[in-house]
């Protein structure tokens, strides 16, 4: 399980148009909003990346850069950029599984073609979202089981406003016992 204050993974995988990220050489001056999504399959994954694109400036304003993740590989990580049309959201693919379940993503096994008649990967990685300060210490983390009900990207956004003003901690650090 990954903690609040603790340095997350490393995490390098190549993008579609920005070359390798590597969220150790990131430069957002606030961190950066890491965004795993299911794949090319998921219709909820593109709404939600949608959405996402209207909230890229609002975090960019706040010093946090912003990278959408699957384990999808190139192709149909392209299909997936092209279909959710969002400038400026990068892409990033090809993440291991082995990966995803150091992020604490959960894994799920493919069910055959979606509702919109696109075969699902044999696995996959459900989605999560974390907020990672520029020193690769976890502030905000959220992983979910289904595709279903994410949190909005708009909330998450303006929150931040609260956080800067007020230099809000990490919550959710303490690991004694109970």
């Amino acid at each position: 399980m990954l903690t609040p204050r603790k340095k997350t993974p490393d995490l390098s995988l190549p993008t579609l148009d920005h070359g390798t990220f590597d969220l150790s050489t990131e430069t957002g001056t606030r961190g950066t909003l890491v965004v795993f999504f299911r794949g090319l399959h998921c219709p909820a994954c593109a709404n939600h990346l949608q959405d996402l694109g209207k909230y890229i400036a609002a975090f960019e304003e706040r010093g946090v850069n912003v990278i959408a993740i699957s384990s999808d590989g190139e192709e149909r990580a392209r299909e997936m950029a092209t279909k959710v049309n969002v400038p400026g959201l990068r892409f990033a693919y090809d993440l291991p599984l082995e990966k995803a379940r150091e992020w604490g993503l959960y894994i799920s096994t493919s069910r055959g073609k979606t509702s919109i008649d696109i075969m699902e990967p044999d696995l996959f990685s459900e989605p999560g979202i974390f907020m990672v300060t520029p020193e690769q210490s976890l502030y905000y983390g959220i992983v979910q089981t289904m595709p279903f009900c994410r949190p909005s990207f708009g909330e998450l956004s303006g929150a931040l406003d609260f956080v800067i003003k007020n230099n809000y901690p990490a919550r959710g650090e303490y690991t004694g016992d109970v």
